[in-house]
C-alpha cells in the first residue's frame, strides 16, 4: 500500500514511518521543505506546510497514486503562523476533503488522549477529529496516551526524563500520585500497521493506552533506574507551587511545561475503562509494560547526557544571554575616559575607539535580548559566536597585552567560544 504520512519526521511520525516501512508499505513523507531525512534515505518526500496548506487544492497534487493517509502532524505550542487552528483543524480538514475528492478512502488520524478542558492543544485536536468524522471516508481516529520511547523523546516525555535525571532529588507535584497509562512509541507504530491491515476497524475512535496505570512517581523512578542513577530523595512540591510553575512556563517558556500539561497530569492521562480491551479487539494489539520495554533496551551514556542536559542547556543559554546584556549595559554606562583608558597603545583614534565601543555595546544588548527570546536561535547564537571571535582576535591583535591580564579577561573568551558552539550543536531538541 502506498501511504502518505503527514508529519513523518516527528517523534510519533518517525516511529509510524519506520513501522510502515518494516511492514513493506511504500511510504511518502509529507514534511516541510520536502527534505530527505537521513533516517529514511530511500523514502520519497513531498513538501507541505500545515500552517498554510489550508485548501483542497494544496493537497490534491500530493495525493496522486496514494492509497491511504496517516496524519501525525501536531504542535504543543503555537508559534507565529503555526497555530492550533491551522495545524490541527484547517490544514487536516483540507487534506481529508482532498482525500474525498481524490477517492482515497482510508485515513488514519493520530490525535491525543485528554479532556478538551485541559487546554487548546487537546481541544483543537478533538475539533479536528470531529470534522474528520463527518466526512464520507473510512476514517480511524487513534488517541494515544503518554507516548515514550527508549530511542528518544519529545515534549512532555523529554521534560519527564529531565526530571527523572535530576541529581540527588526527585521533585514531585503533590505526592506524585497523578495517573498515567504510558504506551511505547513502537506500539503506536504497530497500531497503525494493524489498522491498515484490516477494514473492519473504521469510523471509530480508539484510545491507544498501555497495559498498566502508573502514578507519576513510579513512572519517573522507572526511568531513573533505567538511566542508571541512584535512588533519589523525594521532594513533595505543594500543588499551588506546581501551578505557579506551569503558569510561568505557559507565559515565559516555549517548552512543554505549561498549564495544559499541568491540567492533564492533575486529571490523569488514562483511557476509559474499556480502552485496553477495545484496542485489543479492534487492532489485535498487545501493548508492552513500561518495565518490559526498558529492560529490553538498556540505556547508554548518550541517554544520560540528554536527560541531564535537559535543564542545563536552557540555563547555559540564559547565563550567556545575561552576560551579553550586561556587557552591553556596561559598554553604554562607562564614561568615555574609562573606555579610552582600557585601550592602551592607541591602536585606534579616540573617536574610533568610542564609536567601536558603543556599537559593540548596542550589538551585545540586541543579541543578548534576542537570545533570551529564542528568536531565530541558531542564527543569533552564530552571530554571538562571530562577535566573540571578533573580540578575541581583534583585541588580541590590536592590544596583545590583554593576553597577559592576571585575571584572564581575554583568555576567558575561550571557554565561552566552546559554550556557544555546544548551544549551536544542541539547538535541535526534540
Amino acid at each position: 500500500m502506498r501511504v502518505l504520512v503527514v508529519g513523518a519526521y516527528g517523534f510519533i511520525g518517525a516511529h509510524i514511518t519506520a513501522a510502515l516501512t518494516a511492514a513493506k508499505h511504500e511510504v511518502v513523507c509529507a514534511v516541510r521543505g520536502a527534505r530527505i531525512d537521513s533516517r529514511f534515505p530511500g523514502l520519497k518526500a513531498v513538501s507541505c506546510d500545515m500552517a498554510r496548506d489550508t485548501t483542497i487544492s494544496d493537497w490534491l497534487p500530493r495525493l496522486e497514486h496514494i492509497d491511504a493517509v496517516v496524519n501525525c502532524a501536531g504542535i504543543l505550542r503555537e508559534d507565529g503562523d503555526n497555530t492550533f487552528q491551522a495545524v490541527h483543524e484547517e490544514a487536516p480538514l483540507a487534506l481529508f476533503r482532498a482525500c474525498v475528492e481524490q477517492g482515497i478512502r482510508r485515513v488514519i488520524q493520530i490525535s491525543a488522549l485528554g479532556d478538551p478542558a485541559d487546554g487548546e492543544f487537546i481541544a483543537s485536536k478533538h475539533r479536528g477529529d470531529a470534522a474528520l468524522s463527518n466526512l464520507a471516508l473510512d476514517w480511524l481516529i487513534l488517541r494515544p496516551s503518554l507516548v515514550y520511547s527508549t530511542y528518544g523523546s519529545y515534549g512532555g516525555t523529554s521534560l519527564l526524563r529531565g526530571l527523572a535525571a535530576l541529581p540527588w532529588v526527585l521533585p514531585l507535584p503533590g505526592k506524585g500520585e497523578q495517573q498515567l497509562q504510558p504506551l511505547s512509541a513502537n506500539d503506536v507504530g504497530a497500531a497503525v500497521v494493524a489498522a491498515l491491515a484490516t477494514t473492519a476497524s473504521t469510523r471509530q475512535v480508539i484510545e491507544l493506552v498501555g497495559p498498566e496505570i502508573l502514578n507519576l512517581r513510579d513512572y519517573l523512578l522507572a526511568w531513573r533506574r533505567w538511566l542508571g542513577f541512584a535512588a533519589p530523595r523525594i521532594w513533595s512540591i505543594p500543588s499551588f507551587l506546581g501551578r505557579i510553575a506551569a503558569a510561568a512556563g505557559e507565559r515565559l517558556g516555549r517548552g512543554p511545561l505549561g498549564q495544559t500539561i499541568s491540567r492533564m497530569l492533575e486529571r490523569g492521562n488514562i483511557g476509559s475503562a474499556d480502552a485496553l480491551e477495545h484496542m485489543r479487539s479492534n487492532l489485535g494489539l498487545e501493548p508492552r509494560r513500561l518495565i518490559q520495554v526498558l529492560d529490553e533496551s538498556p540505556s547508554q551514556v548518550q541517554d544520560r547526557w540528554h536527560a541531564r542536559l535537559y535543564f542545563l542547556l536552557p540555563l547555559l543559554r540564559v547565563s550567556i544571554a545575561l552576560l551579553w546584556i550586561c556587557s552591553g549595559v556596561v559598554g553604554w554606562w562607562l564614561p568615555d575616559a574609562r573606555i579610552l583608558h582600557a585601550a592602551p597603545g592607541h591602536a585606534l583614534s579616540p573617536d574610533a575607539s568610542l564609536v567601536l565601543a558603543r556599537t559593540t555595546a548596542t550589538a551585545d544588548l540586541l543579541l543578548g535580548t534576542l537570545c533570551i527570546l529564542r528568536w531565530h536561535s541558531t542564527f543569533v547564537l552564530s552571530l554571538m559566536l562571530a562577535m566573540l571571535l571578533g573580540y578575541t582576535i581583534g583585541i588580541g591583535v590590536l592590544w596583545p597585552t590583554h593576553w597577559l591580564d592576571p585575571f584572564g579577561g581575554l583568555l576567558k573568551n575561550l571557554p565561552l567560544i566552546f559554550a556557544l558552539t555546544i548551544l549551536i550543536a544542541t539547538e535541535e531538541r526534540r
